[in-house]
């Protein structure tokens, strides 16, 4: 099974809050795969789960660690660092 790691910057202006969590963790369900992800040196938490993504407290310009694993293990995390870069309180 492949398994891909990518450190990405947070690019919405108020973080992961609510709005932003719901999306990604929505994107994270939909992909079908396993997802993490950590913030800093912090125990990585299930990506699918919206209260575990918002307990992370991320905020603008935080750095966050995504881990997938799967045969489209690559491709998920493209589209998902695309979303968590993306200013969507804009």
């Amino acid at each position: 099974m492949t398994q891909a790691t990518r450190t990405i910057r947070v690019g919405s202006k108020n973080g992961l809050h609510a709005r932003p969590a719901k999306l990604f963790a929505q994107a994270v369900k939909d992909a079908g795969i396993p997802v993490t992800v950590s913030k800093g040196s912090g125990a990585p938490v299930n990506a699918a789960s919206i209260l575990g993504v918002i307990a992370l407290g991320v905020e603008y310009g935080d750095y966050l660690t995504l881990t997938a694993e799967g045969d489209s293990a690559e491709s998920v995390l493209d589209t998902l660092a695309e979303l968590l870069t993306t200013d969507h309180d804009e």
